[in-house]
């Protein structure tokens, strides 16, 4: 009988060659434990752990895992009725709590650095039927450069990701702190903040740096820079341009990676964009994007001429960027917390406009005639947001504007100053701006669609029951 991998032809030749590979160095006693990860609809990695013998023969068959892991919210509550037709998700093959396949992808192999003896590789969820699974957010991505594939070009992107590390003082384990969620982790400060770019600060937290340093790079990734951040224990690296679908999945495993090292000395990481400590900076998650030609890897970006700020393709990307920005806006920031951010007369955008090289427009444009690293960055997104979607996104809105010939508009060099089309300024407003999207409805599928703001919306229904800090203080003795 053939396994599930082969039955249902889910492997190239190349990726065949590179599973029997990885089953030779797993029988040959290489590592103890493999680690096979999904990302899942939030971009958190979720999975089982086999051991080595076990891994061999799930290279080709599989791993099965519930698809109720596919209906949890960010408190990891189940929000769909999973035990009714369709298991809730209005989905054949998911009823009753049925299992969905994880598939490997043998070209994401690593061995995770910071723990012995262990592999780590990155997967695919199928249905039992070899379909892919609606819910897979990597398939969303993958789905939208191949339609960049026809056009033969490749999506270039490169990753700036600002994020918080404190000292972890007590990780709140009583038994009173169990729940869903449990009780946040009490922390103190690696750092004062305002110092941003010092090298004296710098030198002070070293000892984090050259930990993250060494450990993401034994991983190969493309890491760049290690900088030190505007607020108290805020920090950020940037990656290096990689293409198609590696930029998202560099993303999920950097965060994975960075918590589970801070964890294991005694610090905690966060990617959560304003985490309530006094004095925090919010985070953002700026994305650089091109397109080169796969003929021969040219930048198709580049203008002609010093007039343009990019060539008549890019500024069509550009263009589909902007239309969509609404649209959009809950996959680059999905989260209650990520709309903090946005905020009038600062770094983060508040509004649909491009400029170049102005750091208050949401899309600001690099480059130009002649530089070959010419881009779009765009400054919209939050570090906790699922890498596949926000580049999905991305991609997606692009190609709208290659398509349709989309007019950008004229540069906005006052990003304040100008009438533009404001960003959600809630979670809520976001989702409904994506629920009116046509064209991104039409490519992620009205069911994914549903299925996503489902989800979120249990979340904002969560949210309001909750009575907040802000509430009891503005309210608990005056009335």
């Amino acid at each position: 009988m053939t396994h599930f991998v082969d039955r249902h032809g889910l492997w190239s030749d190349e990726q065949r060659a590179q599973g029997d590979e990885l089953a030779r160095r797993f029988a040959s006693g290489e590592v103890d434990v493999v680690r096979f990860v999904f990302p899942d609809q939030h971009g958190l990695l979720r999975g089982k752990t086999l051991v080595a013998s076990e891994a061999v023969g799930a290279l080709r068959s599989g791993v099965n895992l519930t698809s109720t892991l596919l209906a949890k919210d960010t408190s990891h509550k189940t929000v769909f009725p999973v035990f009714t037709a369709g298991g809730g998700f209005a989905v054949d093959g998911l009823q009753g709590g049925a299992d969905f396949t994880l598939v490997a992808d043998p070209a994401t192999y690593r061995l995770l650095p910071w723990a012995p003896r262990t592999g780590w590789v990155l997967c695919d969820a199928y249905m039992t039927d070899g379909r892919p699974c609606p819910f897979a957010t990597r398939r969303i991505l993958q789905d939208a450069v191949r339609q960049l594939d026809a056009l033969g070009l490749d999506f270039i992107a490169g990753l700036e990701v600002e994020f918080h590390v404190f000292k972890l003082d007590d990780p709140s384990m009583a038994l009173a702190d169990a729940g869903q969620p449990g009780t946040p982790p009490r922390v103190s400060l690696l750092s004062q903040g305002y110092q941003y770019l010092t090298e004296l600060r710098y030198d002070r937290v070293d000892g984090l740096m050259e930990l993250l340093r060494s450990q993401l790079l034994a991983l190969g990734l493309p890491l760049r820079s290690l900088e030190i951040e505007f607020g108290p224990s805020q920090f950020e690296l940037t990656f290096g341009p990689t293409a198609g679908v590696l930029p998202a999945d560099t993303m999920v495993l950097l965060r994975s990676a960075i918590k589970q090292i801070c964890q294991r000395n005694g610090l905690h990481a966060t990617f959560m964009c304003r985490p309530r400590i006094p004095n925090v900076m919010s985070s953002g998650w700026h994305l650089h994007q091109s397109l080169a030609r796969k003929s021969d890897g040219v930048n198709v970006f580049i203008p002609d001429t010093d007039a343009a700020p990019l060539s008549e393709l890019g500024l069509h990307y550009l263009g589909g960027l902007k239309a969509h920005a609404r649209g959009s806006a809950a996959l680059a920031s999905p989260t209650i917390n990520g709309y903090r951010r946005y905020r009038p007369m600062s770094l983060a955008p508040d509004r649909a406009a491009w400029a170049r090289d102005n750091r208050a427009a949401m899309l600001r444009v690099l480059g130009g005639a002649g530089q070959p690293a010419t881009r779009i960055e765009n400054r919209v997104g939050e570090p906790a947001a699922n890498p596949y979607l926000y580049l999905a996104s991305q991609l997606l809105s692009g190609l709208d504007g290659i398509r349709r010939r989309i007019d950008p508009g004229h540069s906005a060099d006052a990003p304040y100053d100008v009438p533009a089309e404001l960003l959600p300024r809630s979670l809520a407003e976001a989702l409904g701006c994506l629920r009116e999207d046509a064209m991104l409805n039409e490519q992620l599928g009205r069911v994914f669609v549903d299925y996503l703001c489902h989800i979120k919306e249990a979340e904002i229904a969560r949210f309001h029951l909750e009575v907040s800090e802000w509430e009891q203080r503005e309210y608990f003795d005056m009335f």
